[in-house]
């Protein structure tokens, strides 16, 4: 068991692939790693590793995917003139900063999250944002963030030292006891082929809006914070 490493192990996760030995261990390594337990249907499968049953699979997954696209086609909100009148005016603005923001079906699950508004009084997005701390295995959503505020101080209630909430800077405390030169914010970069994924490097001392702009956007944002000195599976575009 990877979780006590006291019993034998009897199963193992779908989605993690880490060994337990009973409920109570399955819980302990969702709760520690925010597992949900769930299989990835989307993980890569190199060529020398697939089987039939990587077939079938993908089969079924573009059969799941398409009956959710064609329920979501049918849903009435869609057809409502407010939300598309609301979308294109998101599309409309973003576009104008120099950001090609795309928006997905009702059915799917970033369409449902995403809050993000535009204040035309203001001129100014609030965006619905979310933060990913690889090393730490922790994700946070932030929502109505404004985009002239710079990605340090969105960043500084999680990793500073100082000004960061005591939980949170517990659960990140390799990020909060590295030096700030250290950190590094990556956004992954869209549209391309899922055997390479590439991101780009964001400026933390500049706005989310100047870091935004020249991007392409599904929903909304997704940032990593990553520390350069430990290894990840990150490859920043050029590198």
């Amino acid at each position: 068991c990877e979780t006590c490493s006291k019993e034998e192990a009897k199963y193992r996760c779908p989605r993690c692939m880490k060994y337990s030995c009973s409920l109570l261990c399955v819980k302990k390594h969702k709760l520690a790693l925010s597992c949900n337990g769930v299989r990835d249907k989307t993980a890569f499968v190199s060529v020398n590793e697939f089987t039939d049953l990587n077939l079938l699979s993908d089969y079924r997954f573009l059969e799941d995917v398409s009956r959710m696209a064609d329920a979501a086609a049918r849903h009435c909100t869609v057809h409502s003139p407010a939300t598309k009148r609301l979308l294109q005016c998101l599309r409309n603005k973003a576009r104008g900063c120099n950001i090609e923001l795309k928006t997905l079906p009702v059915g799917f699950t970033k369409r449902r999250e995403n809050s993000t508004t535009f204040n035309s009084m203001e001129n100014k997005f609030y965006w619905h944002l979310k933060l990913v701390f690889p090393h730490c295995h922790a994700e946070y959503t932030l929502k109505r963030v404004p985009d002239d505020k710079t990605l340090a101080d969105i960043l500084k209630p999680y990793i500073d030292p100082v000004e960061s909430d005591p939980v949170v800077c517990q659960r990140l405390k390799i990020y909060t006891s590295s030096p700030q030169s250290d950190v590094q914010i990556l956004m992954k970069i869209e549209n391309r082929s899922r055997n390479s994924i590439r991101y780009n490097e964001l400026d933390a001392g500049r706005s989310l809006l100047d870091n935004l702009k020249g991007k392409v956007i599904i929903e909304y944002p997704t940032l990593f914070v990553v520390l350069k000195t430990l290894k990840n599976d990150m490859v920043v575009l050029g590198k």
